[in-house]
């Protein structure tokens, strides 16, 4: 009887420190680490998706101030859906103005035929493979619509 009364003592003693010492510290690790960007990855060729959802909350987000950096890239469909859509494109350019970077696929929109008119809205169209790893590796926020 002694030595279970030891063991649970043992076992609430450990369990106390967990508790108490270890979630704190990861907190205040993760608050040291903590990135404020964002990084939208848009590959969907879909209007709804792209107006409803994905324009909509990344604008969002660097107008209100919810991250520091704000980061679009364009790529796959996303590409042909900018180039030929004007009311998209006007969204894309008071983006731009408000602050967010906005990049795109080079491959996805040469594929596409559309690297020109990109280019014209003011957009970084290049290799996006080596950029969007470094996002993923240095602490980015990554949202993919």
């Amino acid at each position: 009887m002694k030595r279970l009364n030891l063991i649970s003592i043992r076992l609430f003693v450990l369990t106390c420190m967990l508790v108490l010492f270890l979630p704190g510290e990861l907190k205040a690790q993760d608050m040291e680490t903590k990135q404020d960007k964002l990084a939208v990855l848009w590959v969907s060729g879909d209007r709804d998706v792209a107006e409803k959802s994905c324009l909509m909350y990344t604008h969002a987000a660097k107008r209100n101030g919810w991250f520091d950096e704000v980061v679009l890239i364009v790529w796959g469909s996303s590409s042909r859906l900018l180039a030929e859509d004007e009311a998209l494109q006007e969204k894309v350019k008071a983006m731009i103005k408000d602050g967010v970077i906005l990049e795109a696929c080079i491959s996805c929109s040469n594929m596409l035929g559309v690297t020109d008119e990109l280019k014209t809205l003011g957009i970084d169209v290049k290799g996006m493979g080596v950029p969007l790893t470094e996002y993923l590796k240095s602490g980015y926020h990554v949202l993919s619509y």
